[in-house]
């Protein structure tokens, strides 16, 4: 991927440039025969050599040498831009409408949020920036070359239940918009699964396309992704302008008062929202946080991921969940309803032209979104498990099918459930991962790496028989913390069984597992290598 500063504008644009955005063995026929030796300009040839024959070796966990390291900050600027402009984006921002906040509190929440998981973003994606190499490597460093599975496996699942999401919300724009086209009633959904057979046929045809795309490689969707962007915005601001027109202008829009001021029904209870609110604006990009280094290794330059990324994450951000927030607050004014999905606002459009166009849109948009951001690092995942065996692609397939039977309608049926139910609880994981991963980096070994020990399965990574038990007990010391809360919430626990104290730190899931991680894995390394000495 070449995103070029051009005019002043970053643009997408993988012409010539797209064996850079995916793994070799995502491009099919003679393309990928020209990435059969990725790491050989790099390393010596009998490191080379040693390597090739690693079980822990493939060329798509392979560094990336520097000839190939292309990105500079308008393509990480770019990346951001097109993959924080989506539909979660918007129902993020909703969400916390619906939720009892007003607009500018609910704004303020998620550019604070993306500002604080901006920072290990920018760390994690250090070490991929300066060896070229993917996260599940990256992992094996603190976790052990076997145990480096555990925080692959764990970040794996948690984007198969986004492209699940993705997958869902496209699937479910076509229903709907296809129903509201051809005037039809929706059938009752099953009382087991929660929807009706035309919801899981519209759902299944999407997730087709999505698996369509995986088989295809990049070439399919370089056209998508040049697109995405720039033509969800571009509907964004379109509700936009209609939300304003509709409800009067931005004065009424704005006018709605937060539910926790004095006198509304949940008055005196704001902070006891926001918190867990912003471990939810922290937990939606916590995924990216840690998988960084798998865009990252292609970056030219530490300032250009570093520049990039701050100009892109927060800002994008911001602009679409502000948009998000506008048209969710103007709804309510509108319908007397709080519509928080763009899909269900769609629908109350009749012009066939419109319907049609916001369906392609969406889908669009979707589409590439989701194999940007949740196929590209959970097939790396997967992959680590078997390198010898499961190629990019395979990974891509296996991220489908769980994406399919974790049942994703059910994430995102209701705004609580989406952001105290998905968000919070995989944010509990990913925290105490990425505390776990820059403590070992950035304070145990000082970002320096044995690039060729980390393909080695007998090398200093190796620790005890592949596993490091400071990392793996310093990660359950970590989301210890959070569990009473988490079993509480999915009703598995009454909360008059746990302590007040220990069910709130659910609450704060992302900040006391990164934390509580971090602390204990240096403590950890530092007893153990005092032991051995």
């Amino acid at each position: 991927m070449n995103g070029d500063w051009k005019g002043g504008e970053p643009k997408l644009d993988f012409a010539g440039g797209s064996e850079d955005y995916f793994p070799p063995s995502a491009l099919d026929g003679e393309r990928s025969n020209y990435f059969m030796n990725p790491i050989a300009a790099d390393l010596t040839e009998s490191q080379h050599a040693e390597l090739k024959s690693s079980s822990l070796f493939n060329d798509d966990l392979a560094p990336v040498p520097a000839a190939r390291r292309k990105w500079r900050l308008g393509s990480f600027a770019a990346l951001w831009i097109s993959m924080s402009a989506c539909i979660p984006t918007y129902m993020l921002a909703s969400s916390l409408i619906g939720g009892g906040m007003n607009w500018w509190q609910a704004v303020v929440t998620i550019f604070l949020g993306n500002l604080i998981v901006l920072v290990p973003m920018i760390l994690n994606a250090h070490a991929g920036t300066k060896y070229g190499i993917p996260f599940p490597v990256y992992c094996r460093a603190a976790f052990g070359t076997l145990g480096a599975n555990v925080p692959a496996v764990l970040r794996a699942l948690v984007a198969c239940g986004w492209f699940g999401i993705q997958a869902w919300i496209g699937g479910d724009a076509i229903y709907k918009i296809g129903i509201t086209i051809f005037d039809l009633h929706p059938a009752p959904a099953t009382n087991w699964f929660g929807i009706n057979g035309g919801q899981f046929a519209s759902f299944l045809f999407f997730w087709g396309i999505n698996l369509w795309v995986i088989y295809r490689g990049i070439d399919t969707i370089r056209f998508l992704l040049n697109l995405k962007a720039p033509l969800l915005l571009a509907l964004g601001l379109l509700l936009l302008g209609w939300a304003w027109r509709r409800a009067g202008g931005f004065g009424p829009m704005f006018s709605q008062p937060s539910a926790f001021d004095a006198g509304q029904p949940k008055a005196g209870q704001f902070w006891s929202y926001f918190f867990p609110a912003l471990t939810a604006m922290i937990g939606f990009w916590a995924t990216l946080s840690l998988n960084i280094p798998d865009f990252s290794r292609y970056a030219k330059s530490q300032r250009d991921q570093v520049i990039g990324q701050a100009l892109g994450l927060p800002t994008t951000m911001a602009l679409y969940s502000f948009i998000g927030v506008a048209v969710t607050s103007a709804t309510t004014i509108i319908f007397g309803e709080t519509l928080w999905n763009p899909v269900d606002v769609l629908t109350r459009f009749k012009s066939p032209v419109v319907l049609v166009t916001a369906m392609i849109s969406l889908c669009i948009a979707t589409l590439a979104t989701n194999i940007a951001a949740n196929v590209v690092s959970p097939a790396n995942d997967f992959a680590h498990l078997a390198p010898r065996y499961i190629s990019f692609r395979v990974g891509g397939y296996i991220t489908g099918i769980i994406g399919v039977l974790m049942m994703p309608w059910k994430l995102v049926a209701d705004p609580n459930g989406y952001i105290f139910t998905w968000l919070i609880a995989y944010s509990a994981l990913l925290g105490p991962v990425g505390g776990i991963l820059i403590a070992d980096y950035f304070v145990w070994r000082k970002r320096t790496l044995n690039l060729a020990g980390l393909y080695q399965p007998d090398g200093e990574y190796r620790f005890t028989k592949g596993f490091s038990m400071v990392a793996l007990l310093a990660l359950v010391m970590g989301v210890l913390p959070s569990l009473p809360g988490f079993l509480i919430q999915v009703k598995v626990l009454n909360a008059a069984q746990i302590p007040p104290f220990l069910a709130h730190l659910y609450s704060y899931a992302w900040f006391i597992g990164f934390n509580v991680a971090f602390a204990a894995y240096l403590v950890g390394r530092k007893l153990t290598t005092a032991r051995s000495a």
